[in-house]
């Protein structure tokens, strides 16, 4: 039993990598009946109905006293960690395999340890952390160049550079959370945000509604993304945080990417090119790189999930 429990943790970190990998091939689904803004709509709301349901079973309040002077805030990081990030890579995974989305998404450590510099000084990285940052915009570099040189600024650049979008748009939030939320309980601060997002998302998907086309494999796979990339994540997030360290939880971003790629060849029929194999190296090296001897910026930053 004991040996059951020691290794519990590190199933629930396995899971959790496999369902992060998976939502960029549920973003590929879902893209094919919806728009991006549709399915940010849906998405949210099924993810904030999935996570307040869940509090309400384990017995936690949704928000506590003073809430409503955190509206401004979840309303940034809505804007932060979901309008802007979930629309550019749905809009990225039309033109980009979800592989290819995975790996891109993983800059995200990157472009955080570019913003530190200015915005939580005392915590800036090495001169080793940023040969990291350096190494792995190369592999961004490696992923991109053989579509670049062969049909210039085509759709799967934009596609790809959408994602990179998404990825710095992620680190922002994650800088902002720092500063002025750490002290906020991360499930005020998940369901806040998400709660904004809805709010948000209704104006933004309404004059693509009527264009919806209504499959079951396309709602199942919406619905997960809220339901199960969300709610349920950020529960194994948390107990993986809670028993295995910070660290070692964040760690789940250099798996997801592997996960992403692995779920897209067995499941979508992706290719996987010689480029694909060697970028996703590239930028992997680059992350170990920029993280080396930079821990508290991961023990307040959520990992940061498509």
């Amino acid at each position: 039993m004991s040996e059951s429990r020691s290794a519990s943790p590190y199933f629930a970190l396995i899971g959790l990598a496999l369902i992060w990998g998976g939502s960029f091939l549920a973003i590929k689904v879902a893209v094919q009946d919806m728009s991006p803004q549709v399915l940010l709509l849906f998405r949210s709301a099924s993810g904030f109905l999935t996570l307040a349901i869940i509090l309400k079973v384990i017995g936690r309040p949704l928000f506590s006293e003073g809430w409503r002077t955190r509206l401004g805030s979840f309303a940034f990081m809505a804007v932060t960690n979901a309008v802007i990030p979930w629309i550019a890579i749905a809009w990225g995974e039309e033109r980009i395999s979800s592989g290819l989305a995975s790996i891109l998404n993983a800059t995200t450590t990157l472009w955080t340890a570019v913003l530190i510099y200015w915005v939580v000084p005392a915590e800036r990285p090495s001169a080793l952390n940023y040969l990291g940052v350096v190494l792995g915009f190369t592999g961004v570099v490696v992923l991109v160049y053989p579509d670049l040189s062969a049909h210039g600024i085509s759709g799967n650049v934009l596609g790809a550079m959408a994602v990179v979008l998404a990825s710095l748009s992620y680190a922002v939030n994650a800088l902002y959370q720092r500063r002025r939320m750490r002290h906020v309980s991360v499930t005020e601060v998940s369901l806040g945000q998400l709660a904004a997002t809805v709010v948000f998302a209704i104006p933004i998907a309404a004059p693509t509604l009527p264009q919806l086309h209504v499959r079951l494999e396309s709602m199942v796979a919406v619905i997960g993304l809220g339901a199960v990339a969300t709610g349920v994540a950020y529960l194994l997030y948390y107990y993986v945080m809670n028993t295995l360290g910070a660290v070692r939880a964040a760690g789940v971003t250099l798996l997801v990417p592997v996960t992403a790629v692995f779920w897209g060849v067995v499941l979508l029929n992706e290719t996987l090119t010689i480029p694909t194999v060697a970028g996703m190296a590239v930028i992997l090296s680059g992350i170990v790189l920029s993280n080396l001897r930079r821990t508290r910026v991961q023990t307040t930053a959520e990992p940061r999930a498509a």
